[in-house]
């Protein structure tokens, strides 16, 4: 088991009141392979350019589980959570876009400086890791979330919404106009905005071009459901019948189980040669070398699948350099979160992204229920309540 970083400990050095916090509960990770364990936080008031967010549902997604083991580098203590939404209850003096009541999707934090960022492709962003994953703390080292006056990484994703309240910058934060409840939103800011991304902003398949789906979690069946809105085939993989199943509910074609057989061989069986637009979402590698193999000529791989930081893939070259194939990686959907995160929602209200397939909630004091859920896959997409 990998170690993960620790905060510096220490009092607070931008020197700012306790009296200007709050107290707030969370569920924290003393260190990498800890369980997480509920505990009273403080955090501070929003900065300029911050806004303090209630937290009504927060998803649990992979990268909250590899961030508590130590599979990614987040410094600890942590309050993990990346995929919460909520209502705005205050603002910082500069921002603009969130008002008070204002209810709000959280997805991944960004520079708002770099190329990437300017040029509109803020899951780009030159700083990714470091504001996302690494960092733990603001730009200038300090810490958002506190206890007993020493700091607790407060800064997963922007947001560490595995809580009653997060402190988020106004960039990842998106203003939603609906009646859906928040059990349903929460999964938008990651999961569903991650595979309806890779299908709508990577692939791009024309209407009726077939597409498969490697991995049928959160994020792939939300990329099966957006593929399915087109006249298509659309391939299902995965190693569970459950899951199987419940990628034919929610707009499937076809199934194949990746541990019968052969999925490069299956995937052809059903469409008479290889396929030209996939999405590889469980993050195994041999998940992804079937992917390659089952590409056709000139086809293309959106890897979306996370796995532990130096996980390698034996590549074949010459069937890659031979067949023109793509391999892309893909991070959030290639989204630009304010536009795609409403379109979404929009869509579900419309009954086109049965999301409400996916969730089951559980609140987020029952640490050992979700836990359990989440470790043994019962879940596909657990969603918890802080009040």
């Amino acid at each position: 088991m990998s170690s993960a970083p620790h905060l510096p400990s220490g009092p607070d050095p931008s020197g700012a009141a306790v009296g200007a916090r709050r107290r707030v509960t969370a569920a924290v990770a003393d260190a990498a392979g800890a369980p997480f364990a509920l505990a009273e936080l403080e955090i501070d008031a929003p900065r300029a350019d911050e806004a303090l967010i209630r937290i009504d549902a927060v998803g649990v997604c992979h990268a909250d589980v590899q961030a508590r083991t130590g599979a990614l580098p987040v410094p600890a203590p942590l309050v993990a959570g990346h995929e919460g939404t909520g209502t705005v209850e205050e603002v910082g003096g500069s921002v603009t876009g969130l008002r008070p009541g204002d209810r709000v999707v959280l997805t991944f934090d960004s520079c708002g400086r770099c190329g990437p960022c300017r040029a509109g492709v803020p899951s780009q962003c030159h700083r990714f890791v470091s504001r996302n994953f690494t960092a733990g703390t603001r730009e200038d080292g300090t810490s958002r979330l506190w206890r007993d006056g020493e700091p607790v990484n407060g800064n997963f994703f922007g947001q560490s919404a595995f809580a009653t309240h997060a402190l988020v910058n106004e960039r990842n934060a998106v203003v939603v106009d609906t009646d859906l409840p928040a059990r349903l939103l929460a999964p938008f800011g990651c999961a569903v905005q991650t595979g309806a991304g890779s299908v709508l902003n990577v692939l791009a398949p024309a209407p009726t071009a077939p597409v498969v789906v490697i991995g049928a979690g959160a994020v792939g069946l939300s990329a099966v459901m957006t593929a399915a809105l087109e006249n298509r085939t659309v391939i299902a993989v995965d190693t569970r019948d459950s899951r199987l199943d419940l990628a034919l509910d929610v707009g499937a074609t076809h199934v194949v189980n990746a541990s019968r057989g052969a999925t490069d061989e299956g995937v052809r069986s059903i469409l008479g040669g290889g396929a030209s637009h996939i999405v590889e979402s469980s993050g195994s590698p041999a998940a992804l070398g079937d992917g390659i193999r089952a590409l056709a000529s000139g086809g293309t791989i959106a890897v979306v699948g996370t796995a532990r930081a130096g996980t390698t893939v034996p590549l074949d070259v010459m069937d890659l350099v031979n067949g023109s194939k793509r391999l892309v990686g893909v991070v959030e959907g290639a989204s630009r979160p304010h536009e795609l995160i409403p379109r979404l929602v929009a869509m579900a209200e419309r009954g086109d992204l049965p999301v409400d397939r996916l969730v089951t909630t559980f609140p987020l004091s029952d640490i050992d229920a979700w836990t359990q859920a989440v470790e043994s896959g019962e879940a596909v997409k657990p969603v918890l309540l802080p009040a």
